[in-house]
């Protein structure tokens, strides 16, 4: 499939998950599709970037590992997304990423790529978005913070500064991830 294919397919897709799964399973038959759909979602000043990150997450959830020779790119261009939608399935990503990184080593993905993960993560905790993309990074963020010892208070910080502030379902995703951090911390 060519972009123009690609983008055809995403512009024919809805937020239905049915649909997004229909391209996310025409993207896994070919690997360099995978390549084209990366480049598409940070097309950032299109709307077909957003449908582009919906089908990636679906991609990613069974296909992580081919991320993993476009960390650089992906890491250096996460901070520049900014339909929440595009970031929500991106946060998504990142705690998938970090997530595989916790039970096996992933050879590409360096201090580096974390930290700019970490630091795309706090800007997402201290923004204006909605709470799906907030409950994905606390949990990113705690797992990074189990090899880079500032993140766990920072996290903290923003949490407890925020709860008042946010809605029930971040209060409830920031009482988990400050207990976790509590166990983690207290071993």
């Amino acid at each position: 499939m060519t972009k123009n294919e690609i983008i055809e397919q995403l512009n024919n897709t809805s937020a239905l998950r049915e649909n997004r799964l229909r391209v996310a399973n025409l993207i896994m038959q070919d690997r360099e599709r995978f390549d084209i759909l990366l480049k598409i979602i940070f097309d950032i000043d299109t709307k077909i970037s957003i449908k582009a990150a919906w089908v990636f997450e679906f991609v990613c959830k069974k296909k992580i590992h081919w991320l993993y020779d476009n960390l650089d790119y992906f890491t250096q261009n996460i901070q520049k997304l900014h339909f929440d939608s595009a970031v929500r399935s991106i946060a998504k990503v990142c705690q998938i990423l970090v997530l595989k990184s916790q039970k096996t080593t992933i050879v590409n993905f360096t201090n580096q790529h974390k930290e700019s993960i970490a630091e795309v993560g706090f800007d997402w905790m201290i923004s204006r978005h909605k709470v799906a993309i907030k409950a994905y990074t606390m949990q990113t963020l705690f797992y990074l913070g189990k090899q880079f010892d500032w993140i766990h208070g920072a996290l903290q910080a923003i949490i407890i500064d925020n709860m008042d502030k946010e809605t029930a379902a971040y209060k409830s995703r920031g009482l988990i991830t400050l207990a976790q951090i509590k166990k983690f911390t207290s071993r």
